[in-house]
């Protein structure tokens, strides 16, 4: 994709940061176990802290659209610093260090309004028609692969314990090596996100010099009216439940993916190498359509309706798989690893194709504020099933119905919803 006529858009690893921080614990929780005495509890509230950390989500998209991207950015990547910088301090007290993990986990989670609403925002400033799907899905799907990078490097880095044995001695050794190991990753993220930040302060323009678009240059809605216009907006509420209930489910379902796939006899390594190649799956597929949608355009409600339908049979499948003893399906890597990269693949591609939808659905409403309610209200139901999680976390087919019935309802959503293309129309017909 060619840079914008404007200028050189700003970096946009930051993103990806944010998605390795928050899902560090859940592809090695075994591990997290043993070396700091973490519960099921402790892990499902470790991920928790991702949607606790949108509650002040409507601050921030009124940072965004008052002060700009820069000073958003800086205060975004400087939480990340702390949070990073406060899971690595050496503790020998292990319930201390755990309370220290927690409240990193939290400072990064106040980070991800910024990280998921920021890319429409973003491609609007920056990139001309032509390039602007494209560019929302790179930025967003940024954060997706941050989460795959987790799913890769945590459990390669990190040894699943070691069950084998049962001299004390050789368990103390086992215990501290998986320990080691883990501190070895949180500094390296720690050194990762402090050099994001080094080159945001840098280097992050909060515009180019010259809009590349009509729609890029003109006035939008205030805060207060944005809020009327989509509260009033039937069509957009609609589309935003199609977008916030499947995709909540499934952030917090692959966030504890380890934990829900360790019943079924599936390794530490193989639950990690599956997430991995459900998002990066996603993210390829993601970046196709959007470049088909910026190619074709007016097709974004027909790449939903075929993304969504693939979900939903992806993840019913998976779903009876898990429930071998009822059904009779053959629950086999194989399976469990088809079923869950098609899942990941369907749902994280749909991501930016759904930015772009609610964009145009309410134009002129500011991107960040747009963006901001529809990652509110996913992160809301993330929260709720997480919350669930932590008091229900023996038994997982509950959790696991949650993905089929809520990739039907969106699907059901999706093919009510009349989508129209106003921010298109401004700067295709508009600029004639």
């Amino acid at each position: 994709m060619r840079l914008c006529r404007a200028g050189a858009a700003p970096p946009r690893s930051g993103l990806g940061a944010w998605g390795l921080l928050w899902n560090t614990w859940g592809p090695i929780q075994n591990s997290a176990r043993l070396a700091f005495g973490f519960s099921g509890w402790d892990i499902a509230l470790l991920v928790f802290w991702g949607p606790i950390g949108f509650a002040p989500c409507f601050f921030f998209m009124w940072l965004m659209d008052k002060k700009g991207l820069r000073v958003t950015v800086l205060l975004t990547s400087s939480l990340m610093v702390l949070g990073a910088g406060l899971r690595c301090v050496p503790v020998s007290d292990l319930e201390i260090r755990k309370k220290l993990i927690h409240g990193g986990q939290l400072l990064n989670g106040l980070a991800g309004p910024t990280v998921m609403n920021a890319a429409p925002f973003l491609s609007t400033t920056w990139f001309s028609p032509d390039e602007r799907a494209t560019a929302t899905a790179i930025a967003s799907l940024l954060n997706y692969l941050g989460a795959a990078g987790a799913f890769l490097v945590g459990p390669l880095v990190v040894p699943s314990p070691n069950t084998t044995s049962h001299l004390p001695l050789a368990s103390q050794s086992n215990t501290e090596h998986i320990k080691d190991r883990i501190e070895a990753v949180l500094y390296a993220e720690f050194g990762m996100v402090s050099l994001i930040f080094s080159a945001a302060l840098a280097y992050f323009p909060s515009r180019p010099p010259f809009p590349p678009s009509v729609a890029a240059a003109s006035q939008r809605l205030s805060y207060r009216r944005s809020f009327c216009r989509l509260l009033s907006n039937f069509r957009f509420l609609m589309i935003a439940l199609a977008y916030a209930i499947p995709l909540g489910v499934f952030s917090g379902w692959s966030g504890v993916l380890d934990l829900i796939l360790t019943p079924v006899h599936v390794s530490q390594v193989d639950a990690g190498w599956i997430g991995f190649w459900s998002i990066v799956g996603g993210c390829v597929v993601g970046i196709a359509m959007a470049r088909f949608a910026d190619f074709i355009r007016g097709m974004l409600k027909f790449i939903l309706l075929l993304l969504l339908s693939g979900a939903t049979l992806a993840s019913t499948w998976f779903t009876l798989t898990c429930l071998t003893s009822v059904t009779h399906l053959p629950l086999t890597t194989a399976t469990l690893y088809t079923s869950c990269i098609l899942l990941g693949i369907f749902l994280n591609s749909s991501v930016p194709i759904f930015f772009e939808l609610f964009v145009e659905t309410v134009y002129p409403v500011p991107e960040g504020i747009t963006c901001g309610v529809v990652t509110f209200l996913s992160n809301v139901f993330m929260g709720v099933l997480l919350f669930f999680l932590t008091f229900y976390h023996t038994e997982f087919s509950w959790f696991n119905w949650c993905l089929p019935g809520s990739c039907l309802l969106s699907l059901l959503l999706i093919l009510c919803f009349r989508e129209s293309y106003d921010r298109l129309y401004l700067d295709v017909v508009v600029s004639v």
